[in-house]
């Protein structure tokens, strides 16, 4: 069986065939840089993160392109608050984001454009928009595009224009703006609203401003993909407008653009989304402070990507016991019959089952069935002194972990005397509670404020505030000192 994928576009799952074949090409709508990352954010992270895996082990070369929303509305609301510069802001929370993607195993983008470095790609896009008749001017720094001026807008989700709701851009501050030519009409660039900061705006040849939100990610795709790929994914939440918006413009402008739209399932507790509007994220560091990184990965792996996770109190506890049984046999494995090399485990053949699993639209809990038959197998083996089958099972199983990026073998999880782990997961703990801390003081929470700092303080880590936010280091011991 080949790989098959469930297209959001044409909603079936589909037989994913290349458009190059043996290379794959993959744009993922990264982070907003807006706030620290709570456990929501990780999940479409973790969800592609294991699709590039699967590909990889398939003989694939992968092209990842993940972008960073460095420049919006709630970044420049945000900071302004704080007393910050928006690009300071917005770099604090990308590494803070960076932190987290690290702690828990997800392999770097082969690309990770910001947005604020692609505003000439963003203004050729505009300039073939324009001239092909889809955007036009409605004011200095204001440019729309027509969503009626192309007959498929609303096919990715299946709706009827005069269906939609308006789109939330507008320019008036009661919502409405007669400047538009239709109230579906959504912003690729923006003029300047009063009393933001002249930094965070750019000369084009229509009127200074700001990238829609839409355009940088068409721009971007373009730059590093080419006019066409073959899949493009994000959350289910991006679907519309974002999505919508994306290929209606992409496609105006006469580019092939997204072969396949794959959508992740949101992290959910008592049934809603997990969003700090909501009041009910859990930032990765809050996490990260009490639970392993590793325990953190499976509890977001374990559920098809598709798939809603709903967030209780068991979950982490239910990982870690299952990562605690998988991690056990492979230390009680090497210390029966040694160490296996890591080559050997990137190389084995992987049991069938798994790869039916996860070609059936990584159909990861039907996977993990397999990997638990070889644990039982392994273990057996193991009691009975069967050497040989247990040195299978071992292979068998760290190769199918390593897939879903939760090899216990691994240098990203095994207990090593030269593992970074610590001060990965410390950076990512120190970069959240700063950013906490800059939040509390934009609030004039003082006491939280100096809270943070002296809970920082009392873990040997030194904080100073600067222009550009704070910067943190560990004290000085005695031994450094002499």
């Amino acid at each position: 069986m080949s790989l098959h994928l469930f297209d959001s576009a044409t909603r079936s799952v589909r037989e994913f065939v290349p458009l190059v074949p043996g290379e794959v090409s993959i744009y993922l709508c990264g982070a907003t840089v807006q706030a620290p990352p709570h456990i929501g954010h990780l999940r479409s992270a973790v969800a592609f993160d294991v699709l590039v895996r699967w590909l990889k082990r398939s003989g694939s070369h992968v092209t990842l392109v993940r972008n960073v929303t460095d420049i919006d509305d709630k970044i420049l609301a945000k900071s302004a608050d704080a007393g910050v510069p928006w690009w300071a802001w917005a770099m604090q929370n990308e590494r803070a984001f960076t932190h987290a993607y690290d702690a828990v195993g997800v392999l770097p983008p082969s690309y990770e454009p910001r947005a604020t470095g692609h505003v000439s790609e963003m203004v050729a896009l505009m300039e073939r928009l324009v001239a092909t008749g889809h955007a036009y001017l409605a004011g200095e720094g204001d440019l729309y595009f027509d969503v009626r001026s192309f007959p498929e807008y609303g096919a990715l989700t299946n709706q009827r224009v005069d269906d939609m709701v308006p789109a939330s851009d507008t320019i008036a501050a009661d919502g409405a703006d007669e400047r538009k030519r239709d109230p579906r009409d959504f912003a690729l660039w923006k003029a300047p609203k009063q009393g933001e900061p002249a930094t965070a705006s750019w000369p084009t040849p229509f009127g200074r401003g700001r990238p829609g939100w839409h355009l940088e990610c068409s721009a971007m795709a373009q730059r590093y993909l080419g006019d066409e790929f073959d899949i493009h994914g994000g959350g289910l939440d991006l679907r519309f407008p974002h999505h919508e918006n994306e290929q209606a413009q992409s496609r105006a402008a006469g580019f092939g653009f997204a072969r396949y739209w794959l959508h992740n399932g949101w992290v959910t507790q008592s049934g809603a989304k997990m969003s700090k509007s909501l009041g009910n994220g859990m930032l990765v560091a809050e996490v990260l402070a009490h639970t392993p990184a590793v325990v953190l990965r499976y509890a977001l792996t374990a559920v098809q990507y598709r798939s809603m996770l709903e967030w209780t109190e068991d979950t982490l506890r239910e990982s870690e016991a299952t990562w605690d049984r998988l991690a056990g046999f492979v230390t009680r494995a090497v210390e029966a019959i040694g160490v296996v090399d890591d080559d050997e485990v990137a190389k084995a053949d992987l049991p069938a089952d798994f790869t039916s699993a996860m070609d059936d639209d990584l159909n990861v809990p039907a996977a993990l069935a397999v990997v638990h038959e070889r644990l039982r197998a392994g273990n057996t083996a193991l009691a009975a002194g069967d050497l040989g089958t247990a040195r299978e099972a071992l292979i068998a199983l760290r190769g199918m972990l390593d897939v879903l990026g939760l090899d216990p073998g691994a240098p990203q999880w095994a207990t090593r005397g030269d593992d970074d782990r610590y001060a990965r997961a410390l950076g990512a703990v120190v970069t959240a509670e700063l950013a906490a801390r800059t939040e509390a003081r934009a609030a004039r929470d003082f006491a939280t404020s100096d809270a943070i700092r002296d809970r920082l303080s009392a873990a040997g880590v030194v904080v100073e505030d600067s222009p550009a936010g704070a910067r943190w280091s560990l004290a000085a011991t005695r031994e450094d000192e002499n």
